[in-house]
């Protein structure tokens, strides 16, 4: 059989219109699919964010709580409550304030062994006899 130009055009049309068609098809697949893939990282996002809001409001309430159990008032009332026995501080006595640098005197109390004078050395004196 013998092939005239004419369908040899008409058979590489149509290899090519399949082809097109096979390559748009491919690129519709990937944007539906690339598109499905953005919603569902929205969606964990968003539950992310619902989930981070629900932590730090219970964050908050659990500091406000925290906060309310330490006032005086409520100390002093647990005190007589639980029958404790403790006394409230006396802020005149037992409370020290220190005015110098917090990093200094730390460092120098812990260092003291290091930068102390060299303790005096007494020379040992031997006699011979054996008093004292």
């Amino acid at each position: 059989m013998h092939k005239t130009d004419r369908h040899a055009f008409v058979s590489q049309l149509l290899v090519y219109t399949l082809v097109m068609i096979c390559f748009t098809g491919s690129i519709g697949l990937g944007t539906v699919w690339l598109r499905n893939q953005i919603a569902q990282t929205a969606n964990s996002i968003k539950t992310f964010e619902l989930r981070t809001a629900e932590v730090e409001r219970h964050l908050s309430e659990t500091t406000t709580m925290i906060a309310a159990e330490q006032s005086p008032d409520v100390l002093i009332r647990r005190n007589n409550e639980w029958k404790l026995g403790l006394v409230s501080p006396d802020f005149r006595t037992q409370f020290v304030r220190i005015n110098e640098n917090a990093e200094e005197r730390l460092l120098a109390k812990n260092n003291r062994d290091l930068f102390a004078p060299a303790p005096t050395v007494q020379a040992v004196k031997f006699i011979l006899g054996g008093t004292h």
